[in-house]
């Protein structure tokens, strides 16, 4: 079996390569990354297998790169994004580029080299803010920043090649993600560097905006189980428990450094439009046999513990 895993050398797509080579560890897989800033190759390189596991550079966009790439594979995990809301409000087109483009550049080469199965990675953003209640699966999409619009648009072109060409793609929408490896633009991996270095946390607005938090392991986790139990055509949410404010983030995050939280914290302006709070359920996701099974207030202290680490991977973005 041949998988292509896009984005692979990212924050989420590294795990979800770990847990395939773990999981299939005869399979060869094809990781294919354009390595912007937010990507790393020390994130994938104690998986590489000469012959057998490697890493490709390559844009999306590009669609001679996507045919080379595509010939003789199995499964396709599509999780390469622009997917840093602030970048999307001072640099919208990239996010369209590289997010609607891109996928649909992908799926024209996965339709002519007749690929076997494509799973791809969207967003619970795509519902837009959920002041109250939860989103299934089949609720309608309604984007509220330039990130979110180039997801939905892309699961728009994912419908129609699934309708109108029969291609076999399931579509994965998740909660924000954290776990180690992750770039330190998101709010847990920049506290994190912010409290190493002695710097202030910086909050947009008054910091009460909501998000569900899901394990990046867990969700590679639901990525095997959907390869290996879902249903080509369907939507399958992943979805955590764990609901927090980033107040309360920053709180767990200062109590792992053994600072002040609160004396250490700069609330700045907030974005053009930041959602209140984004919610989903997974019970068809739950149906396969998947389950949460790691907790932010858990994983805390030992995702800090690797910022500590390996702080000096990031300290020149400082």
């Amino acid at each position: 079996m041949r998988i292509l895993i896009t984005g692979g050398a990212g924050f989420i797509g590294s795990h979800v390569a770990e847990a395939v080579a773990a999981e299939y560890p005869r399979a060869e897989i094809v990781v294919f990354d354009k390595m912007t800033y937010a990507a790393d190759y020390e994130n994938i390189a104690h998986l590489l297998v000469r012959g057998r596991r490697w890493l490709v550079v390559g844009d999306l966009c590009d669609f001679e790169k996507c045919m080379e790439i595509t010939v003789g594979v199995d499964v396709v995990m599509h999780l390469a994004a622009e997917s840093h809301v602030d970048n999307s409000f001072g640099n919208s087109i990239l996010f369209t580029r590289s997010n609607t483009l891109g996928t649909h550049t992908l799926l024209e080469a996965c339709r002519l080299n007749g690929v076997g199965r494509i799973i791809h990675v969207s967003t619970d953003e795509v519902f837009g803010e959920t002041r109250d209640g939860s989103h299934t699966e089949a609720d309608s999409l309604n984007p509220t920043n330039p990130y979110s619009a180039s997801k939905a648009a892309a699961e728009m072109v994912v419908n129609g090649y699934l309708y109108s060409f029969k291609l076999p793609i399931i579509t994965v929408r998740a909660n924000n993600m954290f776990g180690i490896r992750q770039f330190p633009e998101k709010i847990i991996p920049r506290f994190c560097m912010l409290a190493f270095l002695g710097r202030q946390f910086t909050l947009h607005g008054t910091g009460q905006n909501l998000r569900y938090y899901l394990s990046a392991a867990d969700f590679a986790r639901a990525m095997i189980t959907i390869l290996e139990k879902g249903a080509v055509g369907t939507i399958y949410n992943v979805a955590s428990e764990d609901e927090y404010s980033n107040l309360e983030v920053r709180d767990l995050i200062a109590e792992a450094f053994g600072i002040d939280g609160e004396a250490n914290t700069t609330f700045i302006q907030d974005r053009p439009f930041n959602d209140y709070r984004y919610s989903i359920v997974c019970d068809r996701l739950l149906a396969l046999g998947w389950r949460q099974r790691l907790h932010l207030k858990d994983e805390i202290p030992a995702i800090a513990a690797w910022y500590r680490d390996n702080a000096q991977r990031y300290t020149h973005i400082f």
